[in-house]
């Protein structure tokens, strides 16, 4: 991944964020011989939300769907000190190789879970068949069927929990049209989706407790996310 330290403030950190991931996306492309690429005048989008203050996969920021050579979705955000996981929910609307594209500090590792919560692709090199399914993501050459798809993003085992760390996530298969950028912010101080509900937040710590895969049970409750609006500036982003 790329550092991040040097840059001097959150609009040239996005900027430079997105620029490396397209840099990075396009030399796996030309390596696997792939043409994938923008078509036409691409239509571009972006939404700002605020993570949710849950740290579970049911409650998942929701990036978009994944259209081959239509849509190409990423997200920038960042750890705080002390925050375990992101979590980032996609749908797939027909089986392909998507190409996965991933820039920000050291340190970050990065986990695909199907909607069942199993682990396909781990960015951690000691995760065996799951880091190898990863570098094929990576290079285009893992295929995904049609389906819901959770992202989760954490530190790698060995990096203190205080630390914090930025990160940017794309995610296309083949050619796009259209662009879609989520500004994932730390959640509102004091955020609480179940308001006095004392059974809902139960059960909220109930599922959070195995945070690195998906309880099929909790399928049935709905995750964060906002409206697509026209794009703005990234000024917002990583706060």
């Amino acid at each position: 991944m790329v550092s991040l330290s040097s840059y001097a403030d959150v609009g040239s950190m996005a900027q430079s964020l997105q620029q490396s991931i397209d840099a990075a996306v396009k030399r796996v492309q030309q390596q696997a011989a792939g043409n994938g690429g923008a078509t036409g005048k691409v239509q571009e989008y972006e939404q700002t939300v605020n993570k949710s203050a849950l740290n579970a996969a049911p409650f998942a920021t929701s990036i978009g769907t994944l259209v081959k050579d239509t849509s190409r979705l990423n997200v920038f955000s960042s750890l705080a000190s002390n925050d375990p996981a992101d979590f980032y929910k996609f749908t797939v609307t027909s089986s392909g190789t998507p190409t996965l594209g991933t820039v920000g500090d050291a340190g970050v590792r990065l986990q695909l879970m199907d909607r069942g919560g199993k682990v396909i692709a781990d960015s951690n090199k000691d995760a065996g068949a799951t880091y190898d399914a990863f570098q094929k993501l990576k290079s285009g050459q893992l295929t995904l069927d049609k389906g819901d798809y959770t992202l989760r993003i954490a530190r790698d085992k060995d990096v203190p929990v205080k630390d914090a760390k930025s990160y940017g996530v794309q995610l296309r298969m083949g050619n796009y049209s259209k662009d879609y950028d989520t500004i994932a912010k730390q959640p509102a101080k004091g955020d609480n989706p179940f308001g006095n509900n004392t059974k809902l937040q139960g059960l909220a710590a109930i599922l959070g407790a195995g945070s690195a895969s998906i309880n099929p049970a909790s399928m049935m409750l709905g995750g964060s996310g906002g409206s697509y609006g026209g794009r703005g500036s990234l000024l917002n982003a990583l706060l």
